[in-house]
């Protein structure tokens, strides 16, 4: 996968991490991932990147998953979370940065130095 930022110019730790790359003079394409959300492949890939499960990226405390009747106890498969995250890019943690092969979460901002 390549280079970039899942980003949501609207997110404090978004910012701030982005800002973080800037200042170490790492450029990435910045992909606003609501208005451009990943692919499910897309998904998968940052999934097995990150190392977790689709629901370690999944915002469960984001009023739109209560509102679609989800629960982190539902039996759902893998697939069907990535599903769910594609079609409701809102509920997709943020932000997620690649560099390199590797991923992380920029929540805290500080998480993304240990893949520059």
């Amino acid at each position: 996968m390549d280079n970039k930022i899942f980003h949501n110019p609207r997110c404090t730790k978004s910012r701030q991490t982005l800002s973080l790359l800037e200042e170490r003079g790492i450029e990435v394409p910045v992909v606003e991932y609501l208005t451009t959300p990943p692919s499910e492949s897309e998904l998968t890939e940052i999934c097995k990147l990150l190392g977790v499960h689709p629901t370690g990226i999944l915002r469960s405390k984001e009023p739109l998953f209560k509102d679609l009747g989800l629960s982190l106890t539902d039996e759902r498969s893998a697939a069907e979370w990535i599903s769910i995250m594609s079609n409701h890019p809102k509920l997709i943690e943020r932000p997620i940065v690649i560099i390199d092969g590797k991923a992380a979460v920029g929540r805290p901002p500080e998480n993304i130095l240990s893949i520059i």
